[in-house]
């Protein structure tokens, strides 16, 4: 229970820093002297367990995000639901945000 508590509370801080005003995900890279922004992607709706993403996805593939670098890794490899920053998502909305999967295997 409080290892889904601390995923849960990841996820709720992954989602207000990249959240803007409009509420859309950003995907932008702060810098102190500059902000750099990419171009508008599709949104992706982050999930804290599998089940959750399952459901909203029932015939896609659910991977495990790492948010902080926008790869995902598939169920069995060695990152899934590890890496410090991440979230469940579908697999479709994952590519269509431009995110990738890993091509390391793990």
């Amino acid at each position: 229970m409080q290892k889904l508590l601390a995923i849960l509370t990841l996820v709720l801080l992954t989602l207000s820093c990249l959240t803007t005003t409009s509420g859309a995900v950003s995907r932008s890279v702060n810098t102190p002297t500059q902000v750099v922004a990419t171009a508008p992607q599709a949104q992706i709706t982050l999930f804290a367990t599998e089940q959750a993403a399952q459901k909203h996805c029932p015939g896609d593939t659910v991977v495990w995000l790492n948010t902080a670098s926008g790869i995902y890794h598939l169920k069995g490899q060695r990152w899934y639901g590890r890496t410090r920053h991440g979230a469940y998502v579908c697999q479709r909305e994952a590519d269509a945000a431009g995110d990738r999967e890993t091509r390391n295997g793990q």
